[in-house]
């Protein structure tokens, strides 16, 4: 692109284009020229330019519906229309429907410098607004990913390089780590954003009789009660990205459909018999293992590695704990917008090791949950230790409730029992437990369970315990 700005030329005059282009290349432009209005709407359709120098009168398409497909094409064109006396009010009309300016011939040199010197500024700023927009959308997504942990900032890199792909991308973490804000953060970082939607489908609350339906759409009386046709998400996404959450519990006949969708670029709506062709990028998010779902049948193999070319793995909150503060912290003020409190985001020494002591089974959804309750509850404007959750401030209530639910009643009293057997057999459940609860982390287990790490360490190769 030249530096001064790429200009094209309309007119089916040879000397006026002769006469335009000497102007305006001694002024440092690039200049185009096309002798019709189809040839100049050919050539923009190519590459846009910064400014367009349309005449009025041309046979053919003419120089007013020339204006009206530029416009068409890019709203935002910039067209100086260039008008003998007799066409003023036809070119003044056209400037009414979207023309940067009208230039009456026989022109003066300066008015076209000047008009497009002018016109060449619009089409900068207007570029400058529409990056600064994409700039404070994508900030605005990824500024509610806090990553202040190595791992998530590994995410936010996969993220800033997966976006301007169009290849399918799986999101797998444990339920609560974040994955639909993941999904979103790769869509408006990515072309997408400015011609597309961004939409959710959580497979896992639409029961599968409706799925198919909600995912490609309908004609009417495809089913008793439709009585109209509707539009599919598919259908919505058109142009831009669909987010599939809970992907491995949708059925094995949707399946196949998806994979049609993924590899032919193209879907049949339900009672229908004609295909429709889909531009669309294919998010998907699961929080189970998908490879055993393989295995055990209920997931197909073709479709597991057509969603997986791009995989991001989210840590569970236990595995990034220096986002805990931080992540408290947006919490905090997110609730006290919403609950019209004024805690201060500073959060105190014991509060803030209580919190990264837990082991949050539920991730950020329920750190999330814990911080709002906590500002509701408080009474003053610091948060203090009795506003949270009696499981947070004491994790060995929750484990003991989960390890001890069940575990009596199940002995044959009849036949008697024997007591260090069984006694042996609740340790090591205990253990497990608190293994798996904290990802095999053998300190935080032993904290869990009142025990020295060299104790647990003992009983794990006492029982012989794999994790």
């Amino acid at each position: 692109m030249a530096k001064k700005g790429n200009i094209l030329v309309i007119d089916d005059e040879e000397i006026m284009r002769d006469v335009l282009e000497s102007l305006l290349f001694q002024e440092g432009y690039r200049i185009d020229l096309a002798k019709t209005g189809e040839e100049g709407l050919e050539r923009y359709q190519q590459k846009p330019y910064d400014t367009v120098l349309l005449d009025v009168s041309m046979p053919g398409m003419g120089g007013i519906k020339t204006l009206e497909a530029l416009l068409k094409t890019d709203a935002e064109a910039v067209v100086i229309m260039i008008t003998a006396y007799a066409t003023f009010e036809t070119a003044v009309s056209a400037w009414q429907q979207g023309a940067f300016s009208c230039i009456r011939k026989p022109f003066d040199n300066e008015h076209i410098l000047r008009t497009v010197a002018s016109g060449i500024a619009r089409r900068r700023k207007d570029e400058e607004r529409r990056e600064l927009k994409k700039t404070l959308k994508r900030t605005s997504q990824k500024s509610e990913i806090i990553a202040r942990s190595k791992k998530m900032q590994s995410v936010l890199e996969q993220i800033e390089l997966v976006a301007p792909a169009r290849t399918t991308v799986l999101v797998q973490g444990e339920s609560g780590t974040g994955k639909e804000l993941v999904a979103r953060a790769i869509h408006f970082a990515s072309p997408r954003a400015e011609h597309g939607q961004f939409v959710t489908v959580n497979s896992g609350n639409i029961p599968s009789e409706l799925l198919e339906s909600e995912l490609f759409g309908h004609v009417r009386g495809a089913f008793t009660g439709a009585v109209a046709a509707k539009k599919g998400l598919f259908d919505v996404a058109d142009g831009g990205s669909i987010f599939l959450d809970e992907i491995g519990n949708i059925s094995l006949e949707i399946q196949s459909k998806l994979l049609r969708v993924i590899q032919e670029k193209e879907f049949i709506p339900l009672g229908d018999t004609h295909t429709r062709k889909v531009d669309i990028r294919i998010i998907a998010a699961t929080n189970i293992d998908l490879r055993q779902a393989v295995a055990d049948g209920r997931f197909r193999e073709d479709l597991y590695y057509r969603l997986n070319v791009i995989s991001i793995d989210l840590p569970p909150l236990r595995e990034r704990t220096e986002d805990v503060l931080p992540l408290a912290q947006y919490f905090i003020n997110k609730y006290n917008k919403e609950n019209q409190r004024n805690l201060n985001e500073e959060i105190k020494p014991e509060v803030l090791a209580a919190l990264e002591a837990y082991y949050w089974p539920g991730n950020v959804r329920e750190l999330e949950h814990a911080i709002e309750r906590a500002v509701v509850l408080s009474r003053g404007t610091i948060l203090e230790l009795e506003c949270l959750r009696p499981e947070i401030l004491n994790p060995q209530l929750s484990l003991a409730n989960n390890g001890g639910r069940g575990f009596f009643g199940q002995f044959d009293m009849v036949h008697g029992v024997s007591f260090y057997d069984e006694v042996a057999r609740f340790e090591v459940s205990l253990i497990k437990q608190a293994l798996e609860y904290t990802g095999g982390h053998q300190s935080r287990a032993a904290k869990l369970l009142g025990l020295n790490a060299t104790t647990l360490n003992s009983k794990i190769k006492t029982y012989n315990i794999r994790f």
